[in-house]
């Protein structure tokens, strides 16, 4: 059982893991800049030297600033990192259905899968850990179907062993906040496209320069509504501040500015899927 694990017998593990699927040739690693992948990097990169090789696909679905911290991150491990311009929303990623992520998971990693073919490389590693087993990822369904392996889940890595062992190795993103993709932040069944999504991305952006950590701005229509770390809720206590921000993000288009009252929620839109609405 993994809880009978140190962490250090966890590291030797993943590094094993990599070491035995990348012997064939070395491994690319889908890189999103967060601290599971960037982790997944570091120890590939020690594991496999320069057989291992970091991929990002560069879409409207991820925003500059993640970018920008992914190559800073491959910078600092000194891995070998790739990026993969993917300018179009996918028809079927755009209609937005419940399942939305297998569709998009099955293109982005079959981008990734063609780049590693491009460098001779048959292996391909994504950042799931063993936390990402209890929410509604039907991404991972289209990882399996690709033959993606999953070193982190494999070593029986847990987010916390995570960001301990990416804290060990100075990684500069070990406390940084979960994240997921622009299109997460829009209700299923709403139609995704380039100019919601830079809407979205322009206004987590502001809150992120007001000193806001955890956060998310959903979009609803011509509504956002902004979830905050429960611990950050108290800083919105403030008119003009609530002031700055309705006119920041109504300047970006949206009509009405709401706060979740509960604060920020992993996969809080996921809720009308357990509820049987469908979309």
């Amino acid at each position: 059982m993994s809880e009978h694990l140190s962490l250090d017998q966890k590291y030797h593990t993943l590094l094993g893991t990599i070491a035995q699927a990348g012997r064939s040739g070395g491994a690319a690693i889908a890189f999103s800049g967060g601290v599971d992948s960037s982790l997944l990097c570091y120890a590939a990169h020690e594991a496999l030297g320069d057989k291992a090789i970091a991929v990002t696909i560069v879409s409207p679905m991820l925003p500059q600033s993640e970018l920008l911290c992914a190559s800073r991150v491959a910078a600092q491990i000194g891995i070998t990192h790739i990026l993969v311009q993917e300018d179009e929303i996918d028809a079927e990623v755009a209609e937005n259905p419940v399942n939305r992520c297998y569709f998009c998971k099955k293109l982005e990693f079959g981008a990734v899968v063609r780049t590693a073919e491009e460098h001779g490389i048959h292996t391909v590693f994504d950042g799931s850990n063993l936390d990402d087993q209890g929410d509604y990822r039907p991404g991972l369904t289209a990882l399996s179907e690709l033959g993606i392996v999953s070193p982190l889940r494999e070593a029986r890595l847990q987010k916390n062993d995570i960001r301990e062992l990416a804290r060990r190795y100075q990684l500069a993103v070990w406390d940084k906040p979960a994240y997921a993709c622009l299109a997460s932040r829009i209700p299923y069944g709403e139609k995704i496209d380039t100019g919601k999504l830079a809407r979205i991305e322009r206004s987590e952006d502001a809150l992120r320069a007001l000193g806001f950590r955890q956060f998310r701005v959903r979009s609803h229509g011509d509504l956002a509504r902004i979830e905050v770390s429960p611990e950050e809720r108290p800083r919105f206590f403030d008119e003009a501040l609530l002031d700055r921000i309705s006119q920041t993000l109504k300047s970006f288009g949206f009509v009405y500015v709401a706060f979740e009252l509960e604060g920020y929620c992993m996969g809080s839109l996921n809720r009308l899927i357990s509820a049987g609405s469908g979309a």
